[in-house]
């Protein structure tokens, strides 16, 4: 008999050190006051409770054992002792139709443990009664003060009336694992959540989980270190009021799933999201991750799908690691700055791959689904120092309302088909003194490379569209393989930049034709590849080299003339009487996006035989009076016919004697070669879109 009661002391020392170690609690020789749920009684072993028919209240800290069912009943936790309340819940099954089940008025902390093997449910009732004057306690669960649970047993949460769990201070999981059915939020920290091991599974009408403190600037913070999360959620899934911090885990969330919702992001915090870890699994009806201010991704492996933007923050996204999925957007990436530094990145979207506005203003509302709205204003960038970026675009591949600068890592843009947005559209410059640049699409809005870069590149142009899957083939005169590359979309402009691309070097194009080697992201390596149709052969003759019809491309922001068209300030040959041009705002001087006053009887250019007579200008919406951009009641000889409204649906004619480019009219580019050689005079951008 001696020999038992020491191994029980013994015993009883561990558990106590092993409980002071995980901090649950504050003495080390502690007496367990056993509590039984008997239906519509409860009896108690032990001293700290008192019942007074199916309520319990626990007055004092120490540790509790809880068994058995209550029929509509509640426990109680009111104390003003400094030590914890340590509550293990052995085997219970507690319904409560008026009130909280479990409801901690005041304590120092509460720590629940979930005995091991043991199965546990808590449920409430629709509606709750004598609520204090902040309407609480409003969850099945509820807390004033601090509240932990560990443990490897389960628990089950019916919330009929509102919340699953809630801290109205700092709300801990390290263990258990735990379901939530909840027709509000599911779990809910008002100071903070910490999420360190365990099984979570939430299904909730509104957010999954939340720390909503407002007041203080040290609070309303979420950080996840480890576990499992299964998240369901009608509103957001991860709500945060300040920061949110992923480190670890396995988390799955399906956000906005709620009809009547007006946010449905998969994370959310209002002033910052930091990924360092973790195997993240989103799909959202908004943006799945959300920042009003700023993101930082380090880490993890995330796998995104939204009906809004992947990754959205208001102020500055920064990826330095991790490898990100994005399956589904309608855009990828969206911040006011955007900085890649690392990881790998793969993003499919139905408009821009990468956007960078600000938000607030105006173009950010052409067309976009979600909740934020901003426009051009110049001072956006996208800076790419590292990483692997592939792209695959409906919209512009990268619509960027500012500069762009490249120093290191690879770009691999696809799409988009039409010609009113293109692979690469900025403000600014584009400067690339680094790493390796694709972008393969549509020519009709196509811009490359500044010529302010230290890295050359190349701007090619195909006469015709080619087919999703034709391979480009770039190689030098003595046969070295550049560029072997599949791209997932129909195309007909190429931007390539590489620092295997040096002044004075002659390589030749080809399209079409196989290889053998092996493919990633459509480049392939190794192997042999076997020749197509020989396109085109150029010299690199500068930092950009354009090659090809050239329809619309430009590189950079090109002032003046492009070739064949009318210099500034130059008669074309023939006549030209009481023309001039004036500029537009954010064109350069003497642009032909200026006034066209008067008769031309002479021939515009060498290019463009025939007179132009008695045509007249007129202003369309958005665009400066008299802008090139209006009406042409009068024709062009050969080259266009009727009256040419903006858009230029009447371009039908081919001029025969112009051999390189499309007319191009409020820059929707015609099917065919037309009157000017190659687009427009000047600028095609003066305020961010034609």
């Amino acid at each position: 008999m001696r020999k038992i009661t020491v191994l029980l002391c013994a015993f009883t020392l561990v558990c106590a050190f092993t409980a002071c170690v995980e901090g649950d609690t504050t003495t080390e020789n502690q007496d367990i006051t056993y509590i039984a749920l008997e239906g519509d009684s409860i009896t108690v072993d032990g001293s700290g409770a008192v019942v007074d028919g199916s309520t319990i209240t626990i007055t004092s800290a120490g540790t509790y054992s809880v068994s058995g069912s209550l029929d509509d009943g509640q426990i109680l936790v009111d104390t003003t002792d400094a030590d914890n309340v340590n509550m293990i819940l052995n085997g219970v099954n507690i319904a409560c139709s008026t009130t909280a089940p479990i409801n901690v008025l005041n304590a120092e902390k509460v720590v629940i443990t979930l005995a091991e093997g043991t199965r546990n449910s808590v449920t409430d009732g629709t509606s709750y009664t004598n609520l204090d004057e902040d309407s609480e306690p409003d969850a099945a669960i509820f807390s004033r003060d601090d509240l932990t649970i560990k443990g490897s047993g389960t628990l089950t949460i019916d919330a009929n009336y509102n919340d699953g769990i809630t801290s109205k201070d700092d709300l801990k999981i390290t263990g258990g694992s735990i379901t939530v059915q909840a027709v509000n939020d599911g779990i809910r920290g008002r100071d903070s959540v910490e999420i360190k091991g365990g099984s979570v599974t939430i299904n909730a009408a509104g957010d999954g989980i939340q720390s909503n403190n407002d007041e203080d600037a040290e609070k309303g913070y979420i950080s996840i270190e480890d576990g499992t999360l299964t998240l369901v959620a009608g509103a957001d899934g991860i709500q945060a009021e300040k920061s949110l911090t992923i480190s670890g885990g396995d988390i799955k969330v399906t956000s906005g799933t709620g009809s009547e919702s007006d946010s449905g992001k998969g994370l959310k915090a209002g002033v910052a999201v930091t990924i360092t870890g973790g195997v993240l699994n989103i799909n959202s009806a908004d943006d799945a991750i959300h920042s009003n201010d700023s993101i930082v991704i380090d880490g993890g492996d995330l796998t995104l799908a939204s009906s809004d933007d992947a990754v959205h923050a208001d102020s500055s996204l920064e990826i330095n690691g991790g490898d990100t999925t994005i399956t589904r957007s309608y855009e990828g990436l969206d911040s006011a700055a955007i900085t890649l530094n690392g990881g790998n990145v793969h993003l499919v979207a139905s408009d821009d791959g990468i956007n960078a506005v600000t938000k607030g203003s105006s173009s950010e509302m052409m067309g976009r689904p979600g909740q934020n709205n901003g426009a051009a204003t110049g001072s956006n960038t996208l800076n790419i120092n590292g990483g692997h970026l592939v792209v695959d675009a409906g919209g512009d591949g990268l619509d960027i309302s500012g500069p762009i600068t490249m120093t290191a890592g690879t770009v691999i843009v696809n799409g988009p088909t039409n010609n009113g947005n293109g692979p690469v559209d900025y403000l600014g410059s584009f400067t690339i003194s680094g790493g390796n640049f694709l972008a393969v699409g549509s020519a009709g809005m196509a811009m490359g490379p500044s010529t302010s870069s230290t890295q050359n590149s190349v701007m090619f142009t195909y006469a015709g569209t080619q087919a999703a899957g034709t391979l480009i083939h770039i190689e030098s005169v003595e046969g070295d393989d550049i560029l072997t590359f599949a791209p997932v979309k129909a195309y007909q402009s190429v931007v390539f930049s590489s620092p295997e691309l040096p002044s004075g070097s002659e390589y030749a194009v080809y399209s079409g034709g196989s290889s053998s080697g092996t493919s990633a992201d459509g480049i392939y390596s190794g192997g042999t590849y076997t020749p197509g149709t020989e396109v085109t052969r150029f010299t690199v003759s500068g930092t950009v080299t354009t090659v090809g019809s050239q329809n619309g491309q430009m590189p950079g922001i090109m002032p003046g003339t492009m070739p064949g068209n009318m210099t500034p300030n130059t008669p074309a040959p023939g006549n030209t009487v009481n023309n001039r041009t004036s500029r537009m705002p954010g064109n350069p001087a003497n642009s032909m996006n200026g006034y066209v006053p008067g008769n031309v009887p002479g021939g515009m250019n060498s290019n463009t035989p025939g007179t132009m007579v008695n045509n007249r200008t007129s202003g369309m919406p958005g665009n400066p009076a008299n802008s090139m951009n209006g009406y042409m009641p009068g024709s062009f000889s050969s080259g266009m016919t009727g009256n040419i409204p903006g858009s230029a649906p009447s371009i039908t004619t081919r001029n025969p004697t112009v051999t390189q480019g499309y007319s191009s009219v409020y820059g929707i580019a015609a099917a065919q070669t037309g009157a000017f050689s190659h687009g427009v005079i000047g600028s095609r951008r003066s305020t961010g879109r034609w």
